[in-house]
């Protein structure tokens, strides 16, 4: 068995309210893997989600508007990283999630995982980025038009 499924996985969290620059992100914390294992991972699989041009109903969006509830997102978001990373036997998962005004093209998530198989890894992203989508507590408003509207439900897969 490896070190990635015999240790506690390394988690980072991190929700922000300023825009980000993802490949920045995840340079330092692969820079941060490699210098705290044995071993570097031997697979990593990675997302960058950004905020769409259009509103669900296909209208231009000004911007998207992420509101959470400071402190219970971020342990909810621990909660969710610790279970899909246990699931799946990585050894490190990074979460970074945006709040506040979003503007189109902007980072909004970054997820990353490093696993010592390509398959623990991209299945551990896959399962992650949904239970972020369906459990994480965020409320969205689109903003188009000078109005904004509060989203109901999930975009789909």
């Amino acid at each position: 068995m490896d070190a990635a499924t015999t240790s506690r996985p390394r988690l980072e969290v991190r929700i922000l309210s300023r825009p980000f620059q993802p490949l920045a992100l995840l340079e330092a914390w692969q820079s941060q893997s490699a210098a705290t294992a044995a071993d570097s991972p031997a697979a990593e699989g990675h997302f960058i989600g950004r905020v769409r041009g259009s509103t669900a109903s296909g209208a231009p969006l000004e911007a998207l508007e992420l509101e959470d509830y400071p402190g219970m997102s971020e342990t909810q978001l621990q909660a969710i990283a610790a279970a899909c990373a246990g699931r799946h036997g990585v050894g490190a998962v990074l979460v970074v999630h945006r709040v506040g005004r979003i503007l189109p093209g902007e980072a909004i998530v970054l997820v990353a995982v490093a696993a010592d198989r390509r398959g623990p890894a991209l299945r551990c992203v896959a399962e992650l980025l949904e239970e972020l989508k369906h459990h994480a507590p965020f409320w969205k408003r689109e903003w188009s038009g000078g109005h904004g509207t509060w989203v109901a439900g999930n975009t789909p897969l």
